[in-house]
């Protein structure tokens, strides 16, 4: 990546923050935009921080704008953009709002989950077409499995498959859309969905990293670092040149179940409850 200038969106946290760190190890300029402040607690750990910080809101074109220019400005240029900012419902059922809560929750959760890609996409597709340049989009596991979130989460992950493989056909030839999809992750420090009084994160979920252990083949937790290669690999010309419109599943092997309509997660603790907030998720 020596050389190349990056803009990640919600950056500042979770796998946002270990994406911009393996990306600045490996020789990018990294623009970060993010409604949090850069989060410097792993600044014992050796980590460097990004070229540039710009406080916003992924909602807001203006934000995109801004954290764009910035990055042009001080590299010249604009090779990659990777989009991690996210909401999550925490497996609420629909059922259980009431008609507003659950049009406010949609609002929120697909603006910054959907929307704020596909602005961060239009903000930047000028200059990443100069660049012939890559998008790498965060998805889910909840992608492709109908577990381990609510509706509105999961639904939301679905459209940004959808985003990758239509934008893939949009930008092409000059621009590689790709996905990451990572299963469970501790440690990311993923907000929940305001319109439905979740002001809390999913480390506030007690045994939380114990129960992901359990929920891949790989009976380990998987915490941001861990899906930070994929993302390398996606955003990098030179080792993804054929790579276009596809979404990489980075969860532990949930995608290889022992038998035919098994999920290494399956269980009692696994299905969602019908009413109230679960004890335990297990998407990023």
């Amino acid at each position: 990546m020596d050389g190349k200038a990056c803009v990640v969106t919600g950056g500042a946290s979770g796998i946002g923050q270990a994406v911009t760190e393996r990306f600045v190890a490996e020789g990018a300029t990294v623009g970060v935009l993010d409604v949090s402040a850069w989060d410097d607690r792993r600044a014992d750990r050796g980590r460097e921080g990004p070229a540039v910080v710009v406080s916003g809101d992924v909602r807001d074109p203006a934000s995109h704008d801004r954290v764009v220019s910035e990055v042009v400005t001080r590299a010249g240029t604009l090779d990659v953009v990777v989009c991690c900012a996210g909401r999550f419902d925490f497996q609420r059922p629909v059922t259980t709002m009431a008609a507003d809560d659950l049009a406010a929750a949609f609002d929120e959760v697909f603006s910054i989950n959907v929307l704020g890609s596909l602005l961060a996409v239009r903000a930047a597709a000028a200059a990443l077409r100069r660049a012939r340049g890559a998008v790498v989009l965060t998805s889910s596991s909840s992608a492709f499995y109908a577990e381990g979130a609510g509706a509105l989460y999961g639904a939301s992950k679905w459209a940004v498959r959808g985003l990758v493989a239509h934008l893939a056909r949009e930008l092409a030839p000059d621009v590689r859309v790709n996905g990451v999809a990572p299963g469970g992750t501790a440690r990311t420090r993923l907000q929940g969905v305001s319109a439905l009084g979740q002001h809390h994160t999913v480390e506030d979920v007690p045994g939380r990293e114990a129960r992901l252990a359990r929920g891949n083949l790989l009976a380990r937790t998987l915490v941001p670092e861990d899906h930070a290669g994929a993302f390398l690999y996606l955003a990098c010309d030179a080792l993804s040149t054929g790579v276009t419109g596809t979404t990489l599943r980075s969860d532990g092997g949930r995608g290889a179940p022992a038998e035919p309509g098994a999920c290494p997660t399956a269980g009692a603790d696994d299905r969602p409850r019908a009413t109230g907030n679960p004890p335990r998720e297990d998407v990023p």
